[in-house]
């Protein structure tokens, strides 16, 4: 049985390190920029939009972790300084990002990218284009997907009130966004 573990360890940590190295190659794709848009001093506003769409929703969360813990920008390079990749992770103050039944570093590691190049899309390529209402709806309900999603991995027993602990933060973050 521990052998069968170990395999299954070694295959899905392959499969991970492959579809990031997937992804990474495919950042420079059609709309999300290129080493010479940022070499120029920047992306444009389209190149910015489309990069942390494509961060925010359309990336599997583990492969967006391995780019956040790198800084990978558009251009598939480590050690981007375009977009805000801080994070105070949760910041519940008694609660933290983790508990016995539940780790949410990583979809509030997400939120944070989320909320954080929104607005900085907002005060680089105007005001009220890009954070709004509906923009930080989406970036909630990710959040929450995401959480929950973490919540289907965990012991049978842990996993009710991992969901519980989802939708609570999910509401608290609804109720305290602001909009």
């Amino acid at each position: 049985m521990r052998h069968l573990a170990r395999v299954l360890v070694a295959v899905t940590s392959m499969l991970a390190a492959l579809s990031t190295s997937v992804f990474l190659l495919g950042v420079t794709g059609p709309g999300l920029g290129s080493a010479t848009a940022l070499a120029a001093g920047g992306g444009t506003a389209e190149t910015d939009h489309a990069f942390v769409e494509r961060m925010q929703f359309a990336t599997p969360l583990a492969v967006f972790s391995d780019a956040a813990r790198r800084h990978v920008g558009p251009d598939g390079r480590a050690g981007d300084g375009r977009f805000d990749w801080s994070t105070d992770y949760c910041s519940a103050p008694l609660i933290g990002n983790t508990g016995r039944s539940f780790n949410f570093t990583e979809p509030c590691r997400r939120h944070d990218f989320g909320y954080r190049n929104t607005k900085l899309l907002d005060r680089r390529y105007g005001a009220g284009r890009y954070w709004n209402s509906s923009t930080r709806k989406r970036i909630d309900q990710q959040f929450l997907a995401d959480m929950l999603d973490h919540c289907s991995t965990r012991w049978i027993l842990d996993r009710p009130p991992c969901i519980t602990w989802a939708y609570t933060y999910y509401g608290a973050v609804r109720a305290a966004g602001g909009l």
